[in-house]
């Protein structure tokens, strides 16, 4: 019987697999590096191992380092989450070699399905090896993990040896291994899956399906269960496989096998030999908890006979830190404020007051609803995450909602393309109007011109503002009856104070609730950031300055590229990683580059200079 778990693993999910151990009477132990030594996963849990460093290659990627932790800790068993090594065929046997139980599948299923390219081939499918024009586009991906890092689509031939070499890269930084392959891309199909569990007496029961078409960056942003619209036919040809595809292995535990399709046909992708992220929303339809099946399996517990019947639909959103806008740059900093109504579930790995670090994958909180149908469900999810306190970094919530709500979605009618075609209407700014005039109000609460209200009128109070890359301008005048607006026609202010205003706009009265963190103001759902009312002209720039968007680690510098040296508006110049997750900076203008500041392996801040380009003539 399991007593102590440890969990090789970090934020969200390790506080999930926490949760499911406290009401087993288990007893919890984390890792955590340096950088999450104040981290949500290493407060809540019994007991805490540190992992000396702070990048996954010297602390949550190190296996050798999460099995003395789990011995001197004392734990008897090891869950590894999903991501870092928990497709790691290597540390699933030092685990089991160390005497400790593996909460997961036998190695050799790991080595059998965690490789893509081997799993392929058990499946009787063979990877591209010469490819040429006509095999175009096609995937490169790492053979190892998942999460969308260490997948390229190419588009080009002359693209591909540059992207092999990211490819590569990113994988092994975020996997340890740096294997991938070359397959081909299927455009605008359905990612579809399909939930397994498997005990050690031969059982291997399929738990529905999941549909994760809505995607970016090959990493799934929003998914649900069951699969809508699935021809029945189609829906048990699926389900077969992947039971074929987990008996193949001799497969143990919880895995998920993925396909993509399209033309009303279904091709294999891989599976998975871990618990998925989106596992929620296979818990909320069935009504079981797929971690604690996990460790019922691990102590050799038997499966139910038996899978328990499906209830209406849920659907999972994933709350990153990034801005979809801006090439969905990851973002940092403190999250002061993070607060969801029901009735909904919310796995987070955050609380308020924790700092977004660079090093790690930015999901902030998956928010799952479930509902008796699917459109009751998408209503409630679109609902919680609209009226939600979400005060910091920038994040994904404003295309969350547009997301659910979105005709082709409602319809069922997505796939994975569904961002390339929709994200400029999704991420379209949309700030409340009122939104300045509220901050500016709640600021000068409390203040007034010259210490009250006067006979003579005093002239306007002004405040500037930024939401949504555009600058407002706010003004408001003491009076007798206090705060008035200027210069916006039907607003009357109703009541204000320094955490909520409320404005009647012709003849509706609104509330906005105001929370003020230095420079930051978010008023409802809106952003802003409080301008001076005298700007640095130290923060000035030379035109074509390339600045860097995120703080992260310069990792790559384009061959050859020096002071002098002729770019064309769009070529890759530098590649910064942050957050696990490679991005390119490219030249904004053709012309010559005239200075570069950065150089492989240098940490830079947001709106650090990294070069700057002088356009042709």
């Amino acid at each position: 019987m399991i007593t102590s778990v440890l969990v090789a693993n970090r934020g969200e999910i390790a506080c999930r697999v926490f949760r499911t151990c406290r009401d087993l009477g288990i007893r919890t132990v984390a890792v955590h590096s340096d950088a999450d030594a104040n981290a949500l996963h290493a407060r809540v849990a019994d007991a805490s191992v540190r992992l000396p460093g702070e990048t996954p290659a010297d602390t949550y990627l190190r296996g050798d380092l999460l099995v003395k932790a789990a011995l001197t800790a004392g734990a008897d068993a090891v869950h590894p989450g999903y991501g870092f090594l928990s497709e790691n065929a290597g540390f699933a046997r030092a685990v089991l070699d160390a005497g400790l139980v593996w909460i997961g599948p036998p190695p050799q299923a790991i080595e059998a399905m965690a490789s893509k390219t081997r799993a392929k081939q058990l499946m009787g499918i063979e990877p591209l090896t010469d490819v040429t024009e006509a095999d175009l586009p096609v995937l490169v991906k790492a053979a190892a993990g998942g999460g969308g890092r260490g997948m390229r689509v190419v588009r080009h031939l002359a693209d591909l040896d540059a992207e092999l070499v990211a490819a590569r890269a990113e994988a092994a930084r975020a996997f340890g291994d740096g294997e991938v392959f070359v397959e081909p891309y299927v455009e605008n199909g359905r990612h579809v899956e399909v939930q397994v569990l498997a005990d050690t007496h031969g059982t291997v029961r399929p738990l529905g399906t999941r549909d994760c078409s809505l995607q970016r960056r090959h990493q799934k942003v929003i998914e649900e269960a069951p699969a809508p619209g699935l021809p029945a036919a189609l829906d048990e040809e699926i389900r077969a496989l992947a039971v074929r595809a987990a008996r193949a292995v001799g497969y143990v535990g919880a895995g998920t096998v993925e396909f993509l399709v399209a033309d009303g046909r279904a091709h294999f992708l891989e599976m998975n030999t871990r618990l998925q992220v989106e596992h929620p929303v296979t818990e909320a339809v069935f009504g079981i908890d797929l971690v604690a099946e996990q460790i019922r399996i691990a102590e050799g517990h038997s499966l139910e006979t038996g899978p328990p019947p499906a209830r209406g639909h849920a659907v999972e959103a994933r709350l990153y830190a990034e801005d979809p806008a801006r090439d969905w740059s990851p973002q940092t900093g403190t999250l002061h404020r993070l607060s969801v109504p029901g009735p909904v579930r919310l796995d987070t790995g955050y609380t308020d007051g924790d700092e977004i670090g660079v090093h790690y994958d930015p999901m902030l909180a998956k928010v799952v609803a479930h509902a008796p149908t699917r459109e009751q469900a998408l209503r409630t999810l679109a609902s919680a995450l609209e009226r939600a306190e979400i005060h910091g970094p920038v994040t994904n919530r404003d295309l969350l909602v547009r997301s659910l709500r979105h005709p082709e979605f409602t319809a069922a009618r997505m796939d994975t393309g569904f961002y390339d075609r929709h994200l400029p209407e999704l991420t379209d700014p949309r700030p409340d109007p009122h939104a300045p005039l509220a901050a500016a109000l709640a600021d000068a609460h409390g203040r007034s011109r010259f210490g009250g209200w006067r006979n003579v009128p005093s002239q306007p109070q002004t405040k500037r503002y930024v939401a949504a890359g555009e600058e407002y301008e706010a003004r408001y005048r003491h009076t007798r009856e206090g705060l008035e607006a200027e210069g916006v026609e039907g607003v009357r202010v109703v009541h204000a104070d320094a955490r909520l205003v409320i404005l009647d706009v012709d003849g509706v009265r609104r509330k906005y609730a105001v929370a003020r963190y230095g420079n930051q103001v978010h008023v409802n759902t809106t952003a802003l950031t409080a301008l001076p009312r005298f700007p640095d002209p130290a923060a000035q720039h030379a035109p074509g300055s390339l600045l860097a968007p995120m703080p992260g680690t310069v990792v790559r510098v384009a061959e050859g590229l020096t002071a002098g040296t002729p770019v064309k508006a769009g070529e890759p110049l530098l590649w910064l990683e942050a957050m696990k997750m490679q991005h390119k900076v490219t030249a904004p203008v053709t012309g010559t580059l005239t200075d570069l500041r950065v150089a492989p392996g240098q940490q830079v801040e947001p709106g650090a200079l990294l070069a700057v380009v002088k356009e042709a003539p």
